[in-house]
């Protein structure tokens, strides 16, 4: 694999949540994998991207790792998230998957680890348990969950020995997400999105394009710079082309003016969410 040169960390300003420094872009891997992952990881490393969003269920822990190695960038200095499956959600499996997933990130320390979804095959108190539990034994810096509804987090925040740092969910101009938010307020806690391009939707929308282009920045940066403009929001930015790379890291040299913030915040709509697997999605806010 090619080891493209090294760039100026542009992508690190962070969110602080009690002891975590959470960057604010990361690096989402879903659906992507092998050789190929491993070249957009470097290549997004080189570029400022601090922060490598992964997962159990991606089946990629094994090419994240790899591609840290290969970007020659100390494990200290950045940032990795995993989720536990639901599958391993029991105790007699939690640990063990998460030992699996340090041995196939080439590390001894996983900086954010979430359970995946709140419906598993555990109650959400026993999926806490499980999260404290890797904290104590010194695996995992910082927890959080994922795909939790305001009612799930408050309980999940209530539960937990440590700090719930974040709740990753689906988040983009189309999806009102106004009621987590308010939760994340309260809490002192961060909303961490995907899917933010919404699957490509943003591209095809007038009043992005025209703020675009007024601020001389592509759709996917203003999109990003919205979530991140944002009080208690962390971007995943994720793309299979390395030719984005660059442009998506670059997206704390500009603002997005409070006119321009609410126009996109009022593009959302009913019926706009991606991601909800009836087995495992709540009862959406």
């Amino acid at each position: 694999m090619s080891i493209a040169p090294a760039y100026s960390p542009i992508a690190s300003e962070t969110l602080t949540i009690g002891e975590a420094h959470l960057p604010r872009l990361g690096f989402g891997t879903y659906g992507m994998s092998g050789s190929h992952l491993q070249e957009i990881l470097v290549s997004a490393l080189h570029h400022g991207f601090r922060h490598i969003d992964t997962a159990q269920m991606y089946q990629n822990e094994t090419d994240v790792g790899a591609a840290i190695r290969s970007a020659g960038i100390p494990r200290q200095d950045i940032f990795v998230t995993t989720k536990v499956w639901v599958g391993n959600y029991p105790a007699e499996r939690f640990a063990a998957s998460v030992d699996q997933s340090l041995i196939n990130l080439q590390s001894d320390h996983i900086d954010l680890l979430l359970v995946h979804w709140p419906r598993g095959s555990v109650s959400i108190a026993e999926q806490i348990d499980g999260l404290n539990r890797c904290v104590d034994s010194g695996k995992v810096r910082h927890i959080g969950v994922s795909n939790f509804n305001a009612a799930m987090l408050q309980q999940a925040i209530d539960l937990s020995k440590y700090p719930i740092v974040t709740n990753q969910v689906e988040y983009h101009p189309f999806l009102d997400q106004s009621v987590l938010l308010k939760t994340m307020d309260a809490n002192q806690t961060s909303l961490m999105a995907y899917c933010g391009m919404a699957v490509g939707r943003v591209f095809e929308s007038s009043a992005l394009q025209e703020i675009a282009l007024r601020n001389k920045q592509t759709i996917a940066q203003v999109v990003l710079r919205w979530l991140i403009q944002q009080p208690h929001v962390v971007a995943l930015s994720r793309t299979e082309k390395l030719e984005r790379i660059a442009d998506n890291a670059r997206v704390f040299d500009f603002e997005l003016s409070p006119e321009d913030m609410q126009v996109i915040t009022m593009l959302h709509r009913p019926g706009s969410r991606i991601v909800n697997p009836p087995h495992l999605a709540p009862d959406w806010d």
